[in-house]
């Protein structure tokens, strides 16, 4: 059996941020019964361009492989019906939504514990649901700048930066996650569900980690970085070869010796090994002014591919700074297994990226994401057991909407 197999999820998510989540967990082998509302054409993210057509988009199939999907209005009492049974048959109830709609949909666990005490209500919103934003909704771009990312990313002469990836929306899925789990692990061990409440808010707070403990308890201002460099270890940060860029850091003390024997015999005469300016973490921070344009003229000298040779053959740490194309040919990439097919109807084989959460040695098997109620007649005439006459009398009802 998979990890998680005898796991089933009630989803009502949507986008990027709840699916993410849950992707990871349908890799281990949850059951993800994913709802949609006919009402809006299903999940937004079927319609993400530009590589759109119809009903499937690769976003869709990036954030939604091995799930099934079935098409429920929940607005109308035969919808609802079937959503209380569905929440009969599971351990956990998943949404991201605006932080006011949980308890509006009666998704909350006061909501539905009379219909099963040990379900787990997990509701990943953008600002939770207490607070003064509670009721504004909640995108990454937005989250970034409110929570300080953006005032530490770029060059420092520069406008604030975000991130090239949504990586509140990243992050806040897979806190999801980990609350899902630990909420049906206490909910088995207890005999009682209950709330999670999440938010890309409190994700995107606490990932300031380190920088936020220096603010709360000292004096220090966060400062943007020239060529993104570590705010206290120098050298560490990326410079610019003669047909690209490299990261090179010395983490260690011991790297900077390697480093500065290299660029002793690179630069004859510059003395880098036996300059005391130089010699510790401490001198080095305070003479990064003097030190950083001394190294990067060094390393324009050369090329990418020389460079590297040479700083791995001593074990400092460095790497290229590659494209999304050369990071996806990387050899560890493939020795990885990080990129993986499935067969789709459209698309023919498409091929995306692996979890990187790994639990024992057997490889994952992968479906395609599910299309638009793809699975409603399975799971409401299989899971729940209705017969025929009663599956025809609740999409008479509008239980189903306008499914495929």
């Amino acid at each position: 059996m998979r990890p998680l197999e005898d796991v089933r999820v009630v989803s009502l998510e949507q986008y990027g941020a709840g699916p993410f989540g849950s992707v990871h967990l349908a890799d281990l082998g949850a059951e993800i019964i994913k709802i949609e509302d006919p009402r809006a054409g299903g999940d937004v993210g079927r319609y993400v361009p530009p590589y759109a057509d119809e009903e499937d988009s690769l976003f869709f199939e990036t954030f939604n492989r091995n799930k099934r999907s079935i098409s429920l209005d929940l607005s109308v009492p035969a919808g609802r019906a079937v959503f209380e049974d569905l929440v009969r048959h599971g351990d956990a109830v998943y949404s991201n939504l605006r932080g006011d709609v949980p308890a509006k949909m009666r998704l909350r666990y006061a909501d539905l514990k009379h219909l099963n005490p040990r379900v787990v209500c997990c509701s990943l919103t953008g600002f939770g649901m207490t607070g003064p934003r509670a009721a504004e909704p909640g995108y990454d771009y937005i989250l970034q700048g409110l929570a300080g990312w953006m005032d530490l990313t770029g060059e420092p002469s520069g406008p604030p930066a975000k991130s090239g990836l949504s990586l509140v929306d990243y992050s806040g899925g897979l806190v999801a996650a980990i609350a899902l789990l630990a909420g049906v692990h206490a909910a088995r061990r207890d005999g009682t569900g209950m709330d999670c409440d999440l938010s890309l808010y409190d994700t995107a707070i606490g990932m300031l980690t380190y920088v936020g403990t220096w603010a709360l308890n000292t004096s220090y201002v966060p400062a943007r970085t020239a060529s993104s460099a570590h705010p206290s270890l120098v050298p560490f940060q990326s410079f610019e070869a003669a047909d690209g860029w490299l990261v090179v850091g010395c983490a260690k003390e011991k790297f900077w010796q390697r480093l500065a024997a290299i660029l002793d015999r690179e630069s004859p005469g510059a003395g880098f090994a036996a300059d005391p300016r130089y010699a510790t973490f401490a001198t080095r921070r305070l003479h990064a002014g003097d030190l950083l344009p001394r190294l990067a003229a060094i390393f324009r000298g050369r090329d990418v591919a020389g460079w590297l040779a040479e700083l791995r053959a001593v074990g400092i740490p460095c790497g290229p700074v590659n494209d999304v194309h050369q990071a996806l040919r990387e050899p560890h990439t493939a020795a990885r297994e990080l990129v993986v097919e499935t067969a789709h109807p459209r698309y023919g084989t498409v091929r995306q990226l692996a979890s990187p959460v790994r639990v024992g040695q057997e490889p994952a098997e992968h479906r395609r994401a599910p299309g638009r109620g793809e699975h409603t007649e399975e799971v409401v005439r299989g899971l729940l057991g209705y017969p025929a006459e009663r599956f025809a009398e609740l999409r008479a009802a509008g239980a189903f909407g306008d499914s495929p």
